[in-house]
């Protein structure tokens, strides 16, 4: 079966061609991070158009480099939901008119579930059952997942989510937009010299809070009398320090507690240098095995929604054409 995957949930869109016997056929993306740069942030109007002016020209162009017609695709799989509304309903309603015209079936994907399975794009898989890691945008958290369509979320983010507090900590010190790779990079020239709260590492539960992280950094670069570019770096490699002890402590011991010894990371500080290696350490010492997504496939991209539709195509399609898009649809709804 050959699917046509479509993500336009937030500042990227991206097309993908999954087939289940071959894998990925081919993806393309287009990012917005330049259009968005001089606000400072996504602003939602703009992305919606942005979407408007690339999604047909970017679905002839991975059909032509594929050499697919329109006529081999089985299914169209899109992003319904969680995201921006105007984003979201360009991306559903393509896909659900591209859908009618074939008549193929369309299958709605929840973001957050292309993000877990991205890691099966990879040669090297993990096996249901296992802990998932999420680590997207305003999400932190950590799901038992035991198959498709079976998600146990039994961590999640109280106020700000990891990513979010490395956007906001680049803010602070002068990286731009968007600033949670930039302060990654920064970090790897600084020492964590600075002692920065570690939140809810030694909690009972396996939750989130990194609101007073973030406050942590703006009080500490409020106190330097000279923010010299070495103490940017200390203060971010500090932060990073952090934060990845934490991610990787609660993951840990969550792991434990299911009796679980697979990891799947995913997710924009998925890629995280620092994260990867702390726990690929961490997996040889305490004997799991962890499984992270290829770095183009960490951001939004069309080939995870391709591949979820793929695996969940005997769960959930559809075919009477009608959409609607889910702003704010949790993981465990589906």
């Amino acid at each position: 079966m050959l699917v046509l995957g479509i993500e336009t949930s937030c500042d990227e869109t991206g097309i993908a061609l999954y087939d289940e016997d071959k894998g990925l056929l081919g993806h393309t993306l287009h990012s917005q991070i330049d259009l968005h740069k001089a606000y400072g942030g996504v602003v939602p109007e703009l992305a919606s158009r942005d979407h408007i002016s690339f999604i047909i020209p970017l679905i002839e162009q991975l059909l032509k480099q594929t050499g697919t017609e329109r006529y081999q695709i089985d299914a169209v799989a899109y992003t319904a939901g969680p995201g921006l509304s105007g984003a979201l309903l360009v991306g559903s309603s393509v896909a659900e008119s591209l859908s009618c015209a074939l008549g193929i079936p369309s299958i709605p994907v929840h973001h957050l579930e292309g993000h877990l399975l991205a890691p099966m794009l990879e040669d090297s898989k993990p096996q249901f059952p296992f802990l998932a890691l999420l680590v997207s945008g305003g999400h932190t958290q950590i799901i038992h997942v035991k198959e498709i369509g079976q998600y146990d979320i039994i961590g999640d983010t109280l106020d700000d989510a990891a990513g979010e507090a490395f956007d906001k900590t680049a803010q602070l010190l002068g990286l731009g937009y968007p600033g949670g790779a930039a302060l990654s990079k920064l970090a790897e020239s600084g020492t964590p010299i600075f002692n920065l709260p570690k939140p809810m590492l030694h909690s009972k539960d396996f939750d989130f809070s990194f609101s007073g992280l973030k406050t942590a950094v703006l009080t500490l670069v409020k106190k330097q009398t000279e923010l010299t570019d070495q103490i940017k770096a200390n203060i971010a490699a500090s932060f990073q320090e952090s934060i990845t002890e934490v991610l990787i402590h609660k993951s840990v011991n969550a792991m434990n507690h299911l009796n679980l010894d697979q990891i799947v990371v995913s997710g924009g500080v998925g890629a995280n240098k620092q994260l990867r290696e702390k726990l690929v350490a961490s997996s040889k010492k305490n004997n799991y095995q962890v499984f992270f997504p290829s770095l183009e496939f960490c951001t939004d991209n069309g080939a995870m929604i391709a591949l979820a539709g793929s695996l969940r195509y005997q769960l959930s399609h559809k075919t009477d054409y009608r959409f609607s898009v889910m702003p704010r649809w949790r993981l465990n709804e589906i």
